[in-house]
């Protein structure tokens, strides 16, 4: 068995069913223009608009951070799962692209979001054509950020209005 086989079967077996869902918290802060800095843990990320919308374009957008976790998060699972199916790779890539009306955003008239989402993966490996159906049947059921772009889920958004100090 693997290291990281190992650590996921460890992890799941500490893991109850009776335990309550991991809350993950960041947090976001608008700095000047568009450009906003997020806390996540002890990592910090920078996100930013394109000059041509109005920002500094000094970092990704959030669309494409999104598109970016989608990815990064299948190729996580293509690793995890390979693992536990013991079915090797030599190399998994992962491209991910969607569609958005750029005017969506800013108008009240467009739908804001990606009308649609493709994301190839490349996997570079001697096993068989079946072997890595049968391991992207398991990362598609089990990856929670492609459950984020399939399924809608109840967001819950509370405006706190806080006094100049």
């Amino acid at each position: 068995m693997t290291e990281i086989a190992a650590a996921i079967d460890r992890f799941v077996e500490n893991f109850s069913d009776g335990d309550q869902p991991a809350v993950l918290a960041v947090e976001c802060r608008l700095d000047d223009g568009m450009e906003v800095t997020v806390k996540a843990g002890k990592h910090r990320m920078s996100f930013d608009e394109p000059r041509f919308l109005g920002g500094g374009g000094t970092a990704p957008t959030p669309v494409a951070y999104a598109l970016a976790t989608l990815g990064a998060c299948e190729a996580i699972g293509y690793r995890i799962w390979s693992e536990k199916l013991g079915v090797p790779f030599d190399e998994v890539r992962v491209t991910v692209e969607g569609d958005l009306d750029l005017r969506g955003p800013f108008t009240n008239e467009r739908y804001p979001g990606f009308q649609s989402v493709r994301m190839t993966v490349f996997i570079r490996g001697r096993e068989p054509a079946a072997r890595y159906s049968e391991l992207e049947r398991h990362v598609e059921a089990n990856s929670p950020v492609l459950a984020l772009f399939r399924d809608p889920i109840p967001v819950a958004t509370e405006v706190v209005l806080e006094s100049p100090a």
